[in-house]
């Protein structure tokens, strides 16, 4: 490898599309590359965030056969925005019995933020059918991380985007805004929910990147994209994760640490702040730490992208 500033790969189409059946959700799924390439799936963020034609971007599309798809209840995935069997394990079957579906030995597991943890939680219960991990911007749903951003942290950098976030929550309830956000979520007031999924998405899209990007904030305010995410990360997070203890993807890292792995973190990443990370590597010694210097929390970061690429084309060749 050089030391080129490595971008993503020319947009590609699907090879093949379709929908796969389980427990009342269609999971909306794709091919693209090769077909005969080294498989990769890619697991987006939220949970929620659905997933996107810049998610094949990060493999080089003659060497990999790419796998993307969309959690349940969101993207092109149906029904939209359900919370209904919608767990963090409900997710991990899912991958593998798509995995099973696409007569799949091993792939190669790429995630980043909420995809991170769902890697994880995937990978150590099903690790053998995981060839190596790439993942960004480590986030392991502990209290501290939620609090971070939900409540007291990231409010103190970005304070204008914060004053946003809050303005919808009325003062006496701001003492715990996720449980505040949940009560108009599952309300009865479709238009105050509707304004609530907004102003959560917005307020994460506003915190994403060294480099405030206003079209960005937008682009998470469209009211169907927006109701999925807010809702299905809400619901997520009241739940812990459905973790059986918040330690539990550090605790179990035995289990994966002979897979190979790359873990890039930004060290401005407001989201999903380094120290998680740092602590996943102590844990996991042999996945390789790579801190981007002058990066926060998004894939489309120069450097990120860089590192996310650089990772690819390495496994690529394994």
């Amino acid at each position: 490898m050089t030391n080129e500033q490595l971008k993503l790969y020319p947009p590609i189409e699907p090879y093949d599309q379709g929908f796969m059946s389980v427990e009342g959700h269609e999971i909306y799924y794709e091919q693209c590359g090769n077909p005969d390439g080294k498989p990769a799936v890619f697991l987006h963020g939220g949970p929620g965030g659905g997933g996107s034609k810049a998610a094949r971007r990060f493999f080089n599309p003659d060497l990999y056969r790419i796998v993307v798809f969309d959690q349940r209840g969101c993207g092109r995935s149906k029904p939209h925005s359900s919370l209904e069997n919608n767990t963090t394990w409900d997710l991990v079957s899912d991958i593998e019995c798509l995995r099973n579906k696409l007569d799949i030995e091993k792939w190669l597991v790429f995630g980043g933020s909420w995809g991170s943890t769902l890697a994880l939680a995937y990978a150590q219960t099903h690790p053998t059918s995981v060839s190596e991990m790439v993942l960004r911007g480590i986030f392991l749903l502990r209290e501290k991380e939620l609090n971070w951003f939900y409540q007291d942290g990231a409010s103190h950098v970005f304070p204008e985007a914060w004053a946003n976030f809050i303005k919808i929550i009325d003062p006496d309830k701001r003492t715990n805004l996720m449980q505040a956000y949940h009560e108009i979520f599952t309300g009865s007031d479709r238009q105050k929910s509707m304004d609530a999924a907004i102003a959560w998405s917005r307020w994460e899209a506003a915190c994403s990147s060294m480099d405030y990007s206003p079209a960005r904030v937008e682009e998470f305010s469209n009211s169907e994209f927006a109701l999925a995410f807010a809702l299905i990360e809400n619901h997520y997070f009241m739940n812990k994760g459905f973790l059986d203890n918040e330690n539990q993807l550090l605790n179990n890292i035995d289990i994966i640490r002979s897979i190979p792995a790359v873990i890039v973190q930004g060290r401005y990443d407001m989201v999903c702040p380094p120290e998680t990370a740092y602590e996943l590597s102590k844990c996991w010694p042999e996945a390789s730490l790579v801190i981007a210097p002058f990066s926060g929390h998004t894939a489309f970061e120069k450097e990120i992208t860089h590192e996310l690429v650089l990772a690819t084309n390495q496994f690529a060749q394994s």
